[in-house]
């Protein structure tokens, strides 16, 4: 788990570099690289396409981490053990999303990659408020 998330943040924060390249281009008032309206429009859109696939490769391992993370939830007893298994449904709902956004042309415009993810999205904020909230009365004073 931990080597799936150690490798996601270095490929995300490389990401992050087409969001920064696209708030160049926006907020060059001076036109310094001499670009035409149409060249900086396509070039915003070039590194906006980029940055999308890019956050498609982070999601694999965003997937494959949340396997083994749902899996220690459900056997932990501490947590719900429903979220466990909408952890390792959504584990399998990202790599979906993945192949779908690969191999299928206008795969987001049939709609279904939003349900596809629900349960990775219940299951990660349905745990973050859980620890919040329930894990805190859990705790006994020493």
């Amino acid at each position: 788990m931990v080597l799936l998330v150690s490798l996601s943040v270095p490929i995300f924060f490389l990401n992050v570099q087409n969001e920064l390249t696209i708030l160049s281009l926006i907020n060059d008032t001076n036109n310094r690289f001499g670009f035409s309206p149409e060249q900086l429009q396509s070039q915003v859109m070039l590194n906006l396409a980029q940055y999308n696939n890019g956050m498609r490769i982070v999601h694999i391992f965003s997937g494959l981490w949340l396997f083994p993370f749902g899996y220690l939830v459900f056997k932990s007893g501490f947590l719900p053990k429903i979220l466990g298994v909408l952890l390792m449904l959504g584990s399998f709902g990202y790599l979906l999303n993945f192949a779908g956004h690969t191999l299928i042309p206008n795969y987001s415009k049939i709609g279904i990659s939003s349900y596809i993810s629900l349960p990775a999205s219940i299951g990660e904020i349905g745990t973050c408020i859980w620890l919040l909230i329930i894990g805190v009365k859990d705790r006994k004073a020493i």
